[in-house]
């Protein structure tokens, strides 16, 4: 959600001293990550410190994303309060309502802050009822409703508490902040600290970050570490440090209420307690929602495997989903019969998605299989989770939308207008009707309209959802790609590759104008002869290839086909790559079907 909550932390970064005047600081400094710069979206919860009026304000800036919830809810114990950004324009969102339900959870009195005020089309009166119909959809309790206001401009750096007025700084933000969060409780006795976060430095080896919930921590204090199976090993504190703008400040003491970082623990997890060693006690671990949707990572087998990627093996791969359960604590892997797969488990697409780009980059090749949704229960009662589908879209496609989320088993819950000629659509769906809708989406907006989705929770499985009702084109051959065999099948459907590109028998190059998969070879050449005819010196004029990005990739995967991730390249590919075995087990699952029919 771009409602712009990285935004406005530079500002307050900036406005409390953080920076020198003359200081070259980019746009979103929090967002250091390679892939938040690219997509423009905050991925890893990360915190900082400013101080204000000799008051140390410690701040955690969170993914809005749904997909990223989980870590919202790893650090929700390192804070007193909550910050929620909500876009004068937009309002509240289904992402909105999402991470306002963890924060009222957990009895925090959240300061609501009205963005981009400064927008042509901002209405701050109709955003914040839209803010106060969703506290009290969420029970909020009548503290939590008493709620301050602050509307501002996170990119200007300004704010005020009365609407319509034009403010100079944040300075009302912060004194806000300072009235509406109580301050530490610093509670006296053995120390105790739940770790929150981990990370990683080539000298210091790993670093565990929590907020020292009791007592104090010491910079050669020897602690206990409870571990979350009930075991219990002990550490030297090699290092302390506490936060100060973007920097980490060595100290050789830390208080009750402080948030820490601390190296020389190194078998230390996310929801562990860091405790004092002649009186351990451990804190409440942390508490996540259940993954969605599951997939299955396995070592790519096909024909070009160990030509890109440098981690291609099965220990290769187990090792490396290993580490990221260390820190990604919505994330589950599972073993299967075979030791080259994995099925791993998350809270949506992007969630995985983020996870294999970022896999990738680090050198590993490896295949995985078609998105699943995660069902409970058995027999009559089996359950699937529902998402709640926000659409804003101009009106001359409202009717498009509405039948293609209708064959999705989605249901109108509600229609209202937006800014402009638009229309707000808001749908009660399948999770598993959203996979692959995307793309179906753009097309039938032509790129005009938006979509977003949060969980919604569990309830009676339906039939499936169709799947896409255009087939695959298949390469039957092995070889390079030619101008050739390209012109001469175009009217077969689009294809994602170009000229001169390599391909595998048994590798998806297109998607066909028909339901049924469709075999080519598109290696053929030109047979060269003798013989010149009017037309053989026409230059050969191809439609552009339709290049597939990871997302869109996983969505097109049909039940029966597999993405070959590398380095390099993303190929679809049938699972089954011989043409005569695939069409054998088709009919086999025919014969199968009639049987039971």
């Amino acid at each position: 959600m771009d409602h712009g909550k990285t935004t406005l932390v530079d500002a307050m970064l900036r406005q409390s001293g953080v920076f020198r005047e003359n200081q070259q600081v980019s746009e979103r400094v929090l967002d250091r990550n390679e892939l938040e710069r690219e997509r423009g979206i905050t991925i890893l919860a990360k915190n900082t410190a400013v101080v204000y009026r000799g008051h140390t304000i410690n701040i955690v800036d969170t993914p809005g994303h749904a997909d990223f919830s989980g870590e919202v809810e790893r650090i929700l114990s390192m804070v007193d309060g909550a910050l929620l950004v909500v876009d004068a324009a937009e309002g509240p969102m289904p992402q909105t309502r999402y991470v306002l339900r963890k924060a009222l959870e957990q009895h925090l009195r959240p300061i609501v802050f009205i963005n981009k005020v400064d927008r042509a089309e901002a209405d701050p009166a109709a955003a914040l009822d839209g803010v106060i119909d969703l506290f009290i959809a969420l029970g909020a309790g009548e503290d939590q409703l008493e709620f301050p206001v602050v509307y501002g401009s996170g990119r200007t750096g300004v704010a005020t508490l009365t609407q319509g007025e034009s403010g100079q700084d944040l300075r009302p933000l912060f004194e806000t902040v300072l009235e509406a969060v109580p301050g530490p409780h610093a509670l006296q006795g053995p120390l105790q600290m739940l770790v929150s976060s981990l990370d990683y430095d080539d000298y210091l080896g790993r670093i565990a970050l929590g907020r020292i919930h009791r007592g104090a921590l010491e910079l050669g204090q020897t602690v206990a570490m409870m571990h979350r199976d009930g075991t219990q090993t002990q550490g030297k504190v090699a290092k302390l440090f506490v936060f100060r703008g973007l920097e980490r400040v060595a100290v050789e003491r830390a208080e009750a209420g402080q948030i820490v970082a601390l190296s020389g623990l190194a078998d230390v997890f996310v929801g562990e307690t860091i405790a004092d060693l002649m009186e351990p006690e451990a804190l409440p671990g942390l508490v996540v929602d259940e993954p969605t949707l599951t997939m299955t990572f396995r070592v790519n087998d096909s024909p070009f495997s160990g030509r890109e990627g440098r981690y291609v093996t099965s220990r290769h791969l187990r090792d490396r989903l290993w580490r990221e359960l260390e820190r990604n604590v919505a994330l589950r892997v599972e073993e299967t019969d075979s030791p080259d797969a994995f099925v791993v488990a998350g809270r949506g697409e992007l969630h995985l998605s983020i996870l294999l780009e970022t896999m990738r980059r680090e050198g590993f090749e490896l295949a995985v299989s078609r998105p699943e949704v995660i069902l409970r229960g058995a027999g009559d009662a089996i359950e699937e989770p529902y998402e709640e589908l926000v659409i804003d879209v101009p009106e001359a496609h409202v009717g498009a939308v509405m039948e293609g989320v209708g064959r999705r088993r989605g249901e109108l819950v509600d229609m209202g207008a937006t800014a402009g000629e638009g229309r707000r659509l808001v749908f009660r769906i399948p999770s598993r009707g959203l996979i692959g809708y995307r793309g179906e989406f753009l097309t039938s907006t032509k790129g005009y309209g938006t979509m977003h989705h949060v969980l919604l929770g569990y309830g009676p499985a339906g039939p499936p959802p169709p799947r896409r009702n255009r087939g695959s084109l298949v390469a039957s051959e092995t070889g390079e790609a030619t101008s050739y065999a390209l012109d001469q099948l175009a009217d077969r459907g689009a294809f994602f590759i170009t000229p001169q590109t390599p391909v595998y028998r048994g590798q998806v190059v297109g998607e066909h104008t028909r339901e049924k998969d469709l075999d080519l070879n598109v290696c053929k050449r030109k047979h060269v002869t003798n013989v010149r005819n009017a037309t053989a010196e026409e230059a050969i004029r191809l439609q552009p290839a339709r290049i597939l990005s990871l997302e869109d990739a996983l969505e097109f995967l049909a039940d029966d086909e597999l993405l070959e991730v590398t380095p390099q390249n993303l190929r679809l590919r049938k699972a089954v790559l011989d043409a005569e075995e695939r069409h054998k087990i088709i009919k086999a699952r025919q014969k199968a079907a009639e049987a039971q029919g």
